[in-house]
């Protein structure tokens, strides 16, 4: 036994891992995150439209094609990236919304600033930190105390509606709503001008730092409806307009494509492809409200062929694609279909590859940096979802789609179910991600152990008090 492998051995945990993986120099990271872009909205993931930027970070890292979030909604999927444990742990179980609205949730009004927070871990560590982009951890309509930004570990931020401080707001409702709440100096601009905003922003942001480590988000919102395209894309995308929707859904991703290519280039032309980690991930499935069905129109947005869609606990509401790369150290045009990866990872692995020491916090994540640096994983911690407890919660528009509201994934096999313990679903995925063959029946004690961790999981998390 060498001393590395002694130390991991006496010390365990991410302690250890820092110790194993700490480069020589700190690498940058930026990570991107596409509100309701869904598995196969990439051509990378077989969109029937090109996305050449995201291809490139595609063809020049790591693809996988089992890489989750932890919620098939924006706030709680959000709050897994930023603390590394599940969202229900953190009373955030689906998108923060009223107060009165939070309250028949059951859910706090914004995530406790005293939660682990990846921004912190990196800015304790040296890092420059920047948020830039929808936040939608706190802040809006008609909560007016949530922390800003900066509580959670960030020297800079600039965000929307979705969130307090510096921010863009456009002309809805929600806009109108948050600009009343003031705090933080505020632009006004078209949804249309909102992602050239926002990667201007983070251009400049990796400009000023460039020669120290910085840590940067970057979480664009051009997919998410209603859209606003440009009138020349609309033209380009003409062939699609039978669905006027899939028509504006396709000029928009092409336009987030194009500014976020703005910004790897950047990176690139400041030589620090070799120093930045990129990952980038959508933050749940594609849209599913009924208004589409009830006009005839099947809604934008592609899950590849997976059942479900956002809002759902189905493979289409979770499954995202999920990209890697730094140049040199990631190993180019790999596509991993072996390893099982969930955002909840990235705070403890990006932890291990940057050499930063994560807080003492458990997490519900794994490191999965091997994986990353092109070693599949064969193995993992079980994974678990919760959303949706009764018909207050925002559900798919076709009942295909809507799943049980709890869900466990061990190994190649998942297993649904409500928290009544009704409606026991049991899928095995290595034979087909589709969803459409329940086995509970078949195999019904694997049905009912996998069940069993997954309420007691569901049993063991915490409830908001009645004060709120």
């Amino acid at each position: 036994m060498n001393r590395r492998d002694f130390l991991q051995t006496c010390l365990g945990g991410a302690g250890a891992s820092v110790l194993s993986a700490a480069p020589a120099r700190r690498p940058n990271v930026i990570v991107i995150l596409a509100d309701d872009l869904a598995y196969g909205d990439l051509s990378a993931y077989g969109c029937e439209v090109k996305t050449p930027n995201l291809d490139r970070l595609a063809s020049q890292g790591v693809r996988f094609t089992q890489g989750y979030v932890a919620s098939p909604v924006c706030s709680p999927s959000r709050v897994g990236i930023t603390t590394g444990q599940y969202p229900a742990r953190h009373l955030v179980n689906s998108y923060f919304d009223s107060r009165k609205r939070n309250r028949e949730h059951a859910m706090r009004d914004y995530l406790d600033p005293h939660a682990p927070c990846i921004g912190r871990a990196f800015q304790q560590a040296g890092y420059a930190t920047a948020h830039i982009g929808k936040w939608h951890m706190g802040g809006g309509r008609d909560v007016d105390d949530a922390p800003h930004p900066s509580a959670y570990g960030f020297d800079e931020s600039f965000t929307s509606f979705e969130g307090l401080g510096d921010r863009v707001l456009w002309s809805d409702r929600l806009s109108q709503m948050s600009e009343k709440l003031d705090q933080g100096k505020i632009i006004h601009a078209t949804k249309t001008e909102t992602s050239e905003i926002f990667v201007n922003r983070a251009i400049d942001f990796v400009h000023r730092n460039r020669a120290r480590p910085f840590y940067l988000q970057l979480w664009p919102n051009d997919v998410h409806d209603p859209f606003e395209p440009k009138p020349e894309l609309m033209a380009k995308y003409r062939r699609f307009s039978a669905n006027k929707y899939l028509q504006q859904f396709y000029a928009v991703l092409d336009e987030m494509d194009r500014q976020l290519g703005r910004l790897i280039d950047a990176v690139d032309r400041e030589a620090l492809a070799g120093d930045t980690i990129i990952v980038f991930l959508g933050d749940n499935g594609p849209t599913a409200w009924p208004r589409y069905y009830k006009e005839g129109l099947q809604p934008p947005g592609s899950t590849a062929g997976l059942r479900g869609r956002k809002w759902s606990l189905y493979e289409g509401g979770i499954r995202v694609p999920f990209l890697v790369r730094q140049t040199g150290r990631v190993p180019a045009g790999k596509v991993d279909k072996q390893s099982v990866i969930c955002a909840v990872d990235l705070f403890p692995t990006l932890c291990r590859m940057a050499g930063v020491n994560p807080p003492s916090a458990k997490f519900d994540g794994d490191d999965v940096s091997s994986a990353f640096l092109g070693r599949p994983r064969k193995t993992r911690n079980d994974l678990f979802w919760e959303y949706g407890r009764d018909e207050s919660y925002q559900y798919p528009g076709t009942k295909w789609d809507r799943s049980p509201n709890c869900a466990i994934r061990s190994g190649n096999w998942k297993a649904l179910v409500n928290a009544s313990g009704a409606g026991l679903e049991l899928y095995d995925l290595s034979r087909g991600a589709g969803e459409r063959e329940n086995l509970a029946d078949r195999d019904p004690k694997r049905a009912r152990e996998l069940s069993g961790r997954l309420l007691d999981w569901r049993r063991g998390l915490p409830v908001l008090n009645p004060g709120g």
